[in-house]
């Protein structure tokens, strides 16, 4: 019986392995590996060269630089900002790691042990370390007592644990960059411009040549004789492949319903509004009323005439009117807003401060002992002495921190915008216990500090649904279907934005935070329809998608119609300039050229091959370098028209220098190393799929 009931537990299991065969019998194998490795290449963030980066790796490093930012700024790194910069420095890494040292290590360099410890600490200082505030003295000074004081105790675990990775970070770091030198270095070095080069260069730069032409314009006609035909196309797209390479992308419609509070709505805020009124106008602590009830904040900052008028007109108005009192309710839109002036003083707009800002379980008791002695003559010096922050040193003193504004100012610092002048004294900051002085200020103006009750109309439960309702009525209609999704739109009053998409796309229209939108365009096939996808919980999507583009070469049929465009161009343009050839057969006379065909004789002077001037067709560039001197010339078909043209000079002169052509080729040299990343992920078919996660 055991026996038989452990078999009968085994029984999807046994199915499953019976049905596996039949089912490889009736799929070719190949697909399901290709199915699978879809599906597994779809939570990859990239790839480097054959190396899958996976969503989960990558964000493990994404999140350890965050801990290194939050170590080198004392900030946290949650905004949105920071996070995209741990992104990128994530991926660089990766990139660097998986591709660019592995290709200079190719190409026979190496960083050594001992280089690396003469880069960290040794003779030739890496920037990476003589920069870092956690290894300078009290001078400034890259100090490796203070290298050896953080590497004892990263290695006696007292330490935070994330300066362990940032240890092992600043030594990736260091080694990196050598790498970068020295393949910058080798590439510099090979990117050799002989004499004879320059000589060239020199030549071609200074030659130049005056023509005088009469250009007869392609013009808009179609020529119904000229055709271009689909073999052509197929020619010219087999040859020029690399032309056309494309990001994944997609083509969709979609209908958008946002949610806005209707005239009842607003009408119920005004009453509760109305309500609120007289509490907020004899409030004793308003910074608590505003906590409870508006939508915008208590603010300490002081405000002089001019500077409400970014939140309301008529608030900017009662308020440089009056010097006290509350103001009426005041409705601009769906919002209603009140303003009550606080306080009335004369406020400086900068004050110029310095600090000793102190650390560790004795800062307090170091503050204390240090504002007792702290004064005009020694307050750099103890500065130097004792402060955590070397970086402050405006004006060439340690601990000038400069000029700070209310909109300019280190957070924690608020008080200094009305201390008095030359008074230090202490306050506690989220970086540590600081003693500040304002050593001096502009010149006082009358300013007010002004508390404003700002409440903004919210759809209501109802109107959210009446909106809800029209998008379901689309998406039912639609059916999941293209074409009924486009017989639908009128019938519930609704517009379809047409758009293309890639998987960066975040933004529609004005509407942001909207990735979820892309997400399903990309998951969904050609002819599809979503069912409502909801944005900030205000915005109701619905998705059609048109037609699908996948990375790498666009297919024929998607750039046929440019390439017959541009096919048609120069077969019309070769057209028209033999047209124009047998119509002026024996013609020697520019002039009489021109009258023949409406225009006018124009002139260029000084025109240089070598520089390719942008004024000028670069195929009638071209056709003036190689012309003979005082010969009628052309017809040439350019760009834009057909050219017939006579060179009237040439000159050779001076004013292109060696200095010139150095500065240009050192110009160059620049441009093409900055190239040699971007390069290389072009050789090693990288592929950057982050947008798809973030």
């Amino acid at each position: 019986m055991a026996v038989l009931q452990k078999l009968r537990g085994w029984g999807i299991v046994l199915s499953l392995l019976v049905a596996l065969p039949l089912l490889l019998f009736i799929i070719d194998p190949s697909q399901i590996m290709q199915t699978v490795q879809s599906v597994s290449s779809r939570n990859n963030v990239g790839k480097i060269g054959n190396k899958p980066v996976s969503y989960m790796d990558f964000q493990q490093d994404v999140d350890r630089f965050q801990n290194i930012a939050e170590i080198m700024t004392g900030n946290s790194a949650s905004g949105e900002e920071a996070q995209k910069q741990a992104r990128d420095a994530a991926w660089q890494e990766n990139i660097d790691r998986y591709l660019f040292v592995p290709a200079a290590e190719a190409a026979g360099i190496q960083v050594g042990k001992e280089e690396m410890l003469d880069l960290t600490a040794g003779e030739s200082v890496s920037p990476i370390m003589a920069n870092n505030p956690y290894f300078v003295d009290e001078t400034g000074a890259f100090s490796a007592d203070r290298l050896r004081d953080f590497i004892d105790a990263v290695n006696s675990g007292n330490a935070d644990p994330r300066f362990s990775a940032y240890w092992e970070y600043l030594q990736s770091a260091i080694k990196t960059g050598q790498f970068y030198t020295k393949y910058n270095a080798l590439f510099t070095a090979s990117n050799y411009e002989n004499p004879l080069m320059l000589e060239k260069a020199i030549e071609g730069n200074n030659n130049t040549a005056d023509v005088e032409f009469v250009m007869v314009p392609l013009g808009y006609a179609v020529d119904s004789t000229v055709v271009v035909s689909d073999k052509e196309i197929r020619d010219y797209y087999n040859a020029h492949k690399d032309l056309f390479k494309q990001q994944a992308s997609r083509d969709i419609e979609y209908a958008v319903f946002e949610v806005v509070p209707s005239e009842q709505d607003i009408a119920a805020e005004g009453e509760n509004f109305t309500k609120l009124y007289d509490e907020f106008a004899a409030a004793e602590n308003v910074r608590a009323f505003l906590q409870r009830n508006s939508d915008r904040q208590w603010s300490d900052t002081y405000y002089k005439t001019g500077e409400l008028n970014s939140v309301n007109r008529d608030i900017e108005a009662f308020v440089s009117a009056s010097n006290a009192g509350t103001s009426p309710i005041i409705q601009s839109g769906e919002t209603f807003y009140a303003a009550r002036i606080v306080e009335t003083a004369q406020v400086p707009d900068s004050v110029y401060v310095r600090h000793i800002m102190l650390r560790g379980a004795d800062a307090q008791h170091l503050a204390d002992s240090l504002l007792g002695v702290v004064n005009k003559g020694n307050f750099s010096t103890l500065a130097a002495l004792y402060s955590d922050d070397k970086g402050s040193n405006d004006g060439g003193e340690l601990g000038n921190i400069g000029w700070l504004t209310q909109n300019y100012m280190i957070p924690g610092f608020e008080s200094a915008i009305t201390a008095k002048v030359g008074v230090p004294y202490q306050i506690k900051t989220q970086y540590g216990t600081h003693i500040i002085e304002v050593t001096k200020t502009t010149k006082p103006i009358l300013k007010k500090k002004v508390a404003i009750f700002e409440k903004e109309a919210l759809a209501s439960k109802e109107t959210f649904n009446t909106y809800y309702n029209k998008a379901n009525r689309l998406a039912t209609l639609s059916a999941g279907k293209i074409e009924n999704y486009h017989a639908a739109i009128d019938s519930v009053g609704a517009y379809s934005h047409p758009q293309t998409i890639s998987e960066a796309t975040d933004t529609y229209g004005s509407i942001d935070h909207a990735k979820e939108v892309t997400r399903w365009a990309f998951d969904n096939k050609p002819g599809k329809v979503s069912n409502i996808i909801t944005v900030d919980n205000n915005y109701f999507f619905v998705v059609a998608v048109k037609d699908a583009h996948q990375e790498g070469i666009a297919e024929l049929k998607e750039v046929s119609e440019g390439i017959r465009n541009n096919l048609y161009s120069e077969k019309y343009a070769a057209k028209r300039a033999a047209d124009i050839a047998g119509e002026i057969a024996g013609m020697t006379d520019l002039q009489a050229i021109a009258e023949k065909y409406g225009t006018t004789v124009s002139t260029q002077d000084n025109v240089a091959f070598a520089a390719m001037s942008r004024s000028l067709d670069p195929k009638f560039v071209g056709a003036i370098a190689a012309a003979p001197e005082g010969e009628l010339c052309g017809p040439v078909a350019g760009t834009i028209g057909v050219y017939v043209f006579k060179v009237t000079g040439r000159e050779t002169g001076s004013y292109y220098t060696e200095d010139d052509a150095k500065q240009y080729r050192a110009q160059m040299t620049n441009y093409t190393t900055q190239m040699l990343i971007p390069v290389m992920m072009q050789d090693a078919d990288v592929e950057d799929h982050r947008a798809r996660f973030f």
